[in-house]
């Protein structure tokens, strides 16, 4: 046990990670580890979606299986929790598809993530990082305000339905579910890829801008261009100081555990009415 353990301070190193290539090999990595996700993925929101097109059209007559086809509405889309679990069903696998063939932790990295963990200053850095996310995201909102520019998130009506119809379901996805398999993908396998090549920097701008792109995708609303721009420095923002935390205590939790955070307060205040 060191001085510092002895005193009840804490340095934690960063978790060691061995360059394998240079930055070009860390960038082909970061975008063949995307757009495998996203392939994934979209192959599994075409099967859920197919799915629940033939099912929507089976319960309306159960008994006229001959008829089925005819009832198949292509231009049907699938609403509040039914939409936030078919996220989940189509996300979920790909990130752990990905993590598991490209980036799965080894022994020595868990044993450290574990030991990171343990130490009273990780759990003072994800809570400072979760509020500090919040009080961004409110002081953004707030100036747009002020400007004239009040954002509509594109998922905002899918969550509050989703809310409406499942509020147990829907906690649990916003609070545990989704920090769990979004860092996953966009801090451990993203990120992770530039700070192993000894680019942190730039990988938690690639891993931010990524972060926000997925989650307000261009031409879906009808934000003008600066609310857009708002929501994007927001969501990239929040990518970036996971990513911070992620490399600063050495432990993948600490990012899991501010998004968390961050998202556990965004929840009470849309349900409260200031959201």
């Amino acid at each position: 046990m060191s001085a510092t353990e002895l005193h009840g301070r804490s340095e934690p190193p960063p978790l060691p990670m061995a360059a394998p290539g240079g930055l070009g090999r860390a960038l082909l990595g970061f975008t063949a580890d995307l757009l495998a996700t996203v392939a994934v993925m979209l192959v599994l929101s075409t099967v859920l979606m197919i799915g629940w097109m033939l099912w929507t059209a089976f319960i309306a007559a159960p008994g006229d299986l001959a008829g089925l086809a005819g009832r198949l509405r292509p231009d049907a889309q699938p609403q509040g929790a039914t939409l936030v679990w078919m996220t989940l069903l189509s996300m979920a696998p790909a990130v752990l598809l990905i993590y598991f063939l490209r980036r799965r932790a080894g022994a020595g990295e868990r044993a450290a993530s574990r030991a990171a963990l343990a130490r009273a200053s990780t759990w003072g850095w994800m809570l400072a990082t979760g509020l500090a996310v919040l009080a961004f995201s409110l002081a953004i909102g707030w100036l747009g305000e002020r400007l004239g520019t009040t954002p509509v998130p594109t998922n905002l009506a899918m969550v509050e339905a989703a809310f409406t119809d499942s509020p147990v379901f829907m906690l649990v996805f916003a609070i545990v579910l989704a920090p769990a398999y979004e860092e996953l993908l966009f801090r451990r396998v993203l990120f992770g890829r530039l700070w192993q090549a000894g680019r942190p920097g730039l990988g938690m701008l690639l891993s931010g801008a990524v972060f926000a792109l997925v989650h307000e995708v261009p031409g879906l609303s009808d934000n003008p261009w600066q609310a857009v721009l708002q929501l994007w420095l927001v969501y990239a923002a929040m990518g970036a100081a996971f990513a911070w935390v992620y490399r600063r205590t050495g432990t993948l939790w600490a990012a899991i555990g501010a998004h968390t955070i961050n998202n556990a307060l965004a929840c009470a205040l849309l349900l409260t009415g200031h959201g």
